[in-house]
């Protein structure tokens, strides 16, 4: 059998890694819907970003969401108007979080830390201080217990962009990006989904996909 000593040096980093890994970014997806027919090509035409909901017209968060949508029709070749009467396209958008709901999640312990492992109670290095002794890997450990069941609340964001011709009010295009998250915060959320809704714009019309952001890299994929 392994020295205590030894066995902390061994337990202790793994817990630490356990730790880290829980505690890293998990990458934003969102689900992408897009509808379009074939937008003009970037030749000078002008657009400006308008509020779908008359009460969003104005604020400031709106101003702030209104931007990053700006930002991603300036890559693509297109010019921000003066004022949405000078404007080539009307480009709608309309932004929500709900309430949420609260979802349970039951996993196991830690492959072969639960007590059946080398590091249970029938394990060679299980049960530091016997059954009923201080603390040790095995049954009720702090790190390696048993079952995992955690409650908490999930949040379905979207935003919505519509193009309008509007000279004639045409509808060029219709996209939306939804997210399941555990947050509701609309000024971190809200980037994420234009991000999302602008990758491979405008995409295949009438398809979904499944847009993965992480920090060095984006993935897209049709959703089955």
């Amino acid at each position: 059998m392994l020295p205590i000593k030894t066995l902390t040096r061994i337990a202790l980093p793994a817990a630490i890694a356990l730790g880290l890994s829980a505690c890293a970014p998990a990458p934003f997806k969102a689900d992408v819907s897009r509808f379009a027919v074939p937008l003009p090509a970037p030749a000078g035409q002008t657009f400006a970003v308008v509020a779908e909901n008359p009460r969003l017209a104005g604020g400031l968060e709106f101003g702030t969401y209104a931007n990053e949508v700006a930002e991603e029709l300036q890559k693509l070749g297109y010019t921000r108007a003066a004022s949405p009467e000078s404007a080539d396209m009307l480009v709608r958008l309309d932004y929500r979080v709900d309430g949420g709901r609260e979802r349970v999640r039951t996993s196991p312990g830690v492959g072969g830390f639960g007590g059946f492992g080398p590091w249970g109670p029938w394990g060679p290095w299980g049960g530091w201080g016997g059954w009923g002794g201080g603390w040790g890997f095995g049954f009720n450990d702090p790190f390696f217990g048993g079952p995992d069941v955690r409650s908490y609340t999930i949040y379905t964001s979207g935003v919505d962009v519509k193009i309008d011709r509007r000279v004639d009010g045409v509808r060029l295009f219709e996209g939306k990006a939804e997210a399941v998250s555990r947050s509701n915060r609309l000024p971190r959320l809200v980037p994420n989904l234009v991000d999302a809704l602008f990758t491979d714009f405008p995409g295949n019309s009438g398809e979904t996909v499944r847009i993965t952001i992480r920090d060095d890299e984006k993935t897209v994929r049709p959703v089955d």
